[in-house]
């Protein structure tokens, strides 16, 4: 596995130093997760679920109508729903109504309550997450979230604040040119192998794991 040096200057010599340092500028800013509050966490999740495989521009113009349809994104009140409650979501015109997705915001909920119960928030559990496992966090939201599999767990994470890298294409055709055997990024083996390179560059270059995969994102033509 080569050094990040190369691929910061790929990156430079395609886009420009002051277009990768304005990239890296733009990330969501890192933040300690215990202090964000169980509603927006649910929130961030919905967020990610809905876009998944849709127009994320149409989600963002209606994200107002959904917070108020899904009553501020409070787990308590959303894990009570009942069909009722259900069905209204379906006929509300201020949302996509997708009922799989509405119906894992309702999952959603429910887990992020037993979560809070055993851990005080779900920040708190998050917070306590080891820093160096994010796929380890990746692979837990897959198992006991709705929907929260892929690349929708570790998008949220990383708009919420948590400091993760991310295997798109790019990422990943870059961790390749780099001598990291990943193959499509969505076996663990292919996301430990990823983890352990971007791990190894942390320790190296002193940058965050989401500056580093924006910066190998910007180091391949695409």
């Amino acid at each position: 596995m080569s050094s990040f040096a190369p691929i910061l200057s790929s990156a430079i010599d395609r886009h420009g130093e002051a277009a990768v340092q304005a990239r890296i500028d733009g990330l969501p800013a890192l933040v300690d997760p215990a202090t964000v509050p169980d509603d927006r966490w649910l929130s961030g999740m919905a967020l990610h679920v809905f876009s998944a495989g849709f127009v994320w521009r149409v989600i963002r113009s209606k994200w107002d109508g959904f917070e108020a349809a899904f009553e501020g994104f409070d787990p308590d009140a959303i894990a009570a729903w009942d069909t009722d409650d259900l069905d209204r979501l379906l006929r509300d015109e201020r949302i996509v109504r997708n009922g799989q997705k509405i119906r894992a915001t309702v999952q959603n909920a429910a887990m992020l309550r037993e979560v809070a119960a055993e851990h005080g928030s779900f920040g708190a559990f998050v917070a306590a997450w080891p820093a160096d496992d994010p796929v380890g966090l990746w692979q837990w939201l897959a198992r006991n979230g709705s929907r929260l599999g892929g690349s929708t767990g570790p998008y949220m994470l990383r708009r919420l604040g948590v400091d993760t890298f991310l295997l798109s294409n790019d990422v990943l055709a870059a961790l390749r040119h780099a001598g990291v055997a990943v193959g499509k990024g969505t076996s663990a083996r292919d996301q430990r192998a990823a983890q352990q390179a971007f791990l190894a560059w942390r320790a190296e270059t002193g940058r965050s794991l989401s500056a580093l995969s924006s910066i190998a994102a910007l180091s391949i033509d695409g």
